[in-house]
């Protein structure tokens, strides 16, 4: 199965979007942070504290969203050459096959961990933190998008 890629950025951000939220470090501090805003909202209206934590733990909440939801994203997008590239991609019995304008290159189906569905890409995993994004447009049709499923479930298997 062949499949022709190339990256949309609103689409590749919100996929990078997908996979820090999904991670379970960051959910881990995104609870803290909101509890820890929430409680202080709840000391300061009864007037136990001053306004510097509650201020304090609303800046913090600012700045964990604007890094997870925008600055993140864009920044992983601007800096990678591969959302650049238009890529051609055979997914083959054995393997896969990656071929750009730079050259070609042959990933084994055991190179990936497993695999994780969003709603607009194929997220392959080789580690936890390494991936490599296949984007739904890139398929024709419903057909090609249960195939590449069918395979990716065969082949990799998800978390």
């Amino acid at each position: 199965m062949k499949l022709y890629i190339q990256y949309d950025k609103a689409k590749t951000q919100q996929a990078l979007r997908y996979h820090f939220i999904s991670r379970n470090e960051v959910k881990i501090l995104l609870i803290l942070v909101n509890v820890f805003a929430v409680f202080s909202a709840g000391l300061y209206a009864f007037k136990v504290i001053r306004p510097t934590p509650f201020l304090l733990s609303s800046l913090l909440w600012f700045l964990l969203m604007l890094t997870f939801w925008f600055w993140l994203p864009r920044m992983i997008f601007n800096r990678s050459a591969t959302f650049k590239d238009k890529i051609d991609m055979t997914l083959r019995e054995d393997d896969i096959l990656l071929e750009t304008e730079r050259g070609y290159t042959t990933w084994s189906y055991k190179k990936f961990r497993y695999y994780m569905e969003s709603p607009n890409f194929f997220h392959l995993y080789i580690d936890d933190k390494t991936f490599f994004m296949i984007p739904k447009d890139a398929c024709v049709g419903d057909a090609d998008t249960i195939e590449v499923r069918r395979r990716l479930d065969e082949k990799i298997g998800r978390k």
